[in-house]
């Protein structure tokens, strides 16, 4: 009832949160904007931090992912350019952090050093997998 008086009244930006994806496109059909499944999004983050593969992680609508994950022994001690990381697995680093040293953003000549936490971008498919691959070497 409410979404469906604030669009009467012209509001130009209505936000909803939903149970369900049914819900969800009932709310969109009188009048949402932008729907919201808090529950369902947090549930698949927690499932994503349970593996131990991840230390962070967000799934974008459009199937692209952001994750803090630790560097697989298979990059260290190497440049990102030489590593290869995006033409061997598809994703993008984004940034290092280093125990005791600011964030830095990554470039091709910033070195990975063993203990360092990625920040890798990408499709969700294959950051997953390349969180995978950090947990098993």
């Amino acid at each position: 009832m409410t979404v469906m008086a604030l669009s009467e009244l012209g509001i130009p930006d209505i936000w909803v949160k939903a149970m369900t994806p049914e819900h969800g496109q009932i709310a969109q059909r009188i009048g949402a904007h932008h729907v919201v499944y808090p529950e369902a999004d947090m549930g698949e983050r927690v499932a994503h931090l349970i593996t131990g593969r991840m230390m962070d992680y967000i799934e974008f609508d459009d199937g692209f992912a952001i994750a803090k994950i630790k560097a697989p022994p298979g990059v260290s001690n190497k440049a990102l350019a030489e590593s290869q990381i995006r033409e061997r697995f598809g994703v993008t680093v984004v940034g290092v952090k280093r125990l005791h040293e600011d964030f830095q953003h990554a470039k091709p000549d910033t070195r990975i050093l063993a203990g360092d936490l990625l920040i890798v971008s990408g499709a969700t498919k294959k950051v997953e997998k390349f969180a995978s691959y950090s947990s098993e070497k």
